[in-house]
């Protein structure tokens, strides 16, 4: 490996680290309601395992309600239940052939618990990022070994790593900032 594919390889699983904190942070539900909410919920289809929004309609009601409505009919009450057993403690209720699922309002203490849950998924993805710079540091290091990069080229490429390695821990930051803000909301 080259010392920009090491780089390269580094920047692209940083930014993998990015997306997976962003699809958990997406998980974590607040007191409004969004589509996307939903989307890890699997329902039996036949014998078959698949996502809600693979059997159903998902769209948005308004502001605090989220309406599902399955693709067939007899479809409704496995889609209900499946909302009903999630881990998210939503109560959908069948209004004909559309589910509503109303967002509870979270109390002062849910809302700080839940921080606490994106602050932890904060600090994992900022350990990720963080083992990521130490792989790329110690390849970096194993070519100068190697005797096929100079130890100048592997401090430029090291401060280079660091430089990549700060831009995304702000990101995470940033992403935590929001969602923070986004659950504090009343």
């Amino acid at each position: 490996m080259t010392l920009a594919e090491i780089k390269k390889a580094c920047e692209q699983k940083m930014l993998k680290s990015i997306d997976a904190l962003r699809a958990d942070l997406a998980k974590v539900r607040t007191g409004r309601a969004h589509t996307g909410l939903l989307d890890h919920i699997m329902v039996d289809y036949y014998g078959t395992m698949m996502p809600i929004n693979q059997v159903a309609n998902v769209t948005l009601v308004d502001a605090r309600t989220i309406g599902v409505q399955p693709w067939e009919k007899k479809m409704a009450q496995v889609v209900e239940k499946a909302i009903r057993e999630s881990d998210l403690g939503l109560n959908p209720q069948s209004a004909g052939d559309v589910i509503r699922v109303p967002m509870p309002a979270l109390t002062e203490e849910r809302r700080r618990d839940l921080v606490k849950v994106i602050k932890g998924e904060g600090e994992g993805a900022k350990v990720a990022v963080r083992n990521l710079r130490r792989d790329a540091n110690q390849q970096l290091k194993d070519l100068v070994k190697a005797k096929e990069a100079s130890e100048d080229d592997e401090r430029r490429a090291q401060d280079e790593v660091q430089k990549t390695t700060d831009r995304f821990i702000a990101e995470i930051d940033k992403l935590i900032a929001q969602k923070e803000a986004e659950i504090m909301a009343v």
